[in-house]
């Protein structure tokens, strides 16, 4: 599929990509070549292939959420450089 120049500015504008006339030109023939070889793609029949979101097996090396009693209010507290009323004070960030 060849993209025309115009086609190809109007993808520059959308992603708000400033481009000279040359890259214009260079990207609008490797574009196009990109949707050529999707075209090639199209055409190969995959009805037997099982779809995968990994080309190998993912295995996890985190561990596992396990349920856990959460800090008590006193000891985050504790821990807070300034406290007021109950909660941690900090400096404004907006005025």
């Amino acid at each position: 599929m060849e993209l025309s120049t115009e086609e190809l500015r109007h993808i520059a504008l959308l992603a708000r990509i400033g481009m000279t006339e040359e890259e214009i030109e260079e990207m609008r023939g490797q574009l196009s070549n990109i949707l050529e070889q999707f075209e090639v793609l199209k055409q190969i029949d995959t009805t037997e292939v099982e779809a995968t979101g990994h080309s190998v097996d993912v295995v996890s090396v985190m561990r596992e959420d396990e349920v856990s009693a959460s800090n008590s209010r006193d000891d985050v507290l504790a821990n807070a450089p300034s406290v007021q009323e109950g909660f941690v004070r900090v400096k404004a960030v907006l005025e």
